[in-house]
């Protein structure tokens, strides 16, 4: 574990957590490990730029030889990894070297074809750029000349604008592509140059786990077989491919909160922040999420006012946000609290079982917040 990290220890209470509520959380998560759900845990709770709560839960692997959760420990973020891939857009819009009312095309020429040269980086961050279905091969992972390609070539599923449906993978692998066009640099370097190194946060979140790294790692399940092999914690899919602690993804989160600040260091200008953390698609239904309206930004979600919602809690303040992770975690903030909370597992858990425990989850810490 790194000596240093951004967040100074507090006390929950000093902080203005009820304890009942928080004490109700370990004893479902640890019910949840008790019953199978998942091998192991971890959870971690910010509140005005101090950490109030950071604790693992279980075990990182299950099979060869048992590794037990420590605080050490990375998750695979899975779509979790978006918000850092769309905060790197955010530095070069800063940098005046995008526009998010920039045409794709601008950047990547070649993306224009298949009628694609009027989409906007706006579309594709918002999921209403019109190729969900975008994918790339496992071959682009050690080569991003033909990841470019690929993600340039897809097909479009319907006519841009027209509808919101989010893209899985398109949407975060064109972003990447855009960061690599302007800056001429891996995208997991700037992720990890221009975002989380300023934060302090390089040993705790990574978008592409150095080999070195890798035995920190947690191990993935799920009903179906998954991909815990060093090429894929190396290769950092933009789209959900990141690694991270839960302290690491709570500090992240604070820096939001800050609008832009953790700590001495400012990373965004609290205009930016603001705006990338609103609802751009109004009410409407998310074709991929059963209907239910997301309430896009451009990188996390907000929670609004609508009965359904994903994720953030139903206890949760219209101006919380956040993003999760495939059948696993969420991590989210809450502008009215100055509250942030990670948490995170390892084992891929379907619906309707994963979005009700995340709901009880999340509903625990609002519980918790004085």
């Amino acid at each position: 574990m790194p000596d240093s990290f951004p967040l100074p220890a507090g006390d929950l209470k000093q902080l203005g957590f009820a304890a009942a509520p928080l004490q109700h959380l370990d004893r479902l998560i640890r019910q949840h490990i008790e019953e199978g759900r998942y091998p192991g845990a971890q959870i971690a709770l910010a509140r005005h730029g101090q950490l109030a709560l950071y604790r693992s839960y279980g075990d990182a692997r299950i099979e060869g030889a048992r590794a037990p959760a420590t605080g050490d420990t990375l998750f695979l973020l899975f779509s979790q990894t978006k918000v850092l891939t769309s905060a790197a857009v955010w530095t070069l819009i800063e940098e005046g070297r995008l526009s998010f009312m920039d045409r794709i095309a601008d950047h990547l020429p070649e993306f224009a074809t298949r009628g694609k040269g009027e989409i906007t980086l706006h579309q594709v961050m918002t999921h209403q750029a019109g190729f969900p279905s975008g994918d790339v091969s496992r071959e682009t992972w050690n080569d991003h000349a033909r990841m470019r390609a690929e993600a340039c070539d897809f097909s479009l599923d319907w006519t841009p604008g027209t509808r919101l449906q989010y893209h899985p993978r398109a949407a975060h692998l064109t972003q990447a592509m855009v960061i690599e066009a302007v800056t001429g640099r891996d995208y997991r370097e700037v992720i990890r140059d221009k975002v989380l190194a300023p934060l302090g946060l390089a040993q705790d979140v990574f978008v592409g786990v150095p080999a070195a790294e890798q035995r920190r790692c947690a191990d993935t399940y799920g009903p179906e077989p998954r991909d815990n092999s060093a090429e894929f914690k190396a290769a950092g899919m933009p789209s959900g491919g990141g690694y991270a602690t839960a302290r690491g993804m709570a500090a992240f989160y604070q820096m939001l909160l800050g609008e832009g600040r953790l700590g001495e260091v400012r990373l965004f200008s609290p205009r930016l922040v603001r705006y990338v953390t609103r609802n751009h698609t109004g009410e409407r239904g998310d074709e991929a999420m059963a209907g239910i309206p997301m309430h896009r930004g451009l990188g996390p979600h907000i929670r609004g006012d609508s009965d359904r919602i994903r994720g953030l809690g139903t206890l949760a303040t219209p101006e919380t946000f956040g993003h999760g992770g495939a059948g696993t975690s969420y991590s989210w903030a809450d502008p009215t609290s100055g509250v942030s909370f990670t948490y995170l597992t390892n084992y891929v858990q379907p619906d309707p079982w994963h979005s009700a425990r995340l709901d009880r989850v999340a509903n625990l810490v609002h519980a918790a917040i004085d």
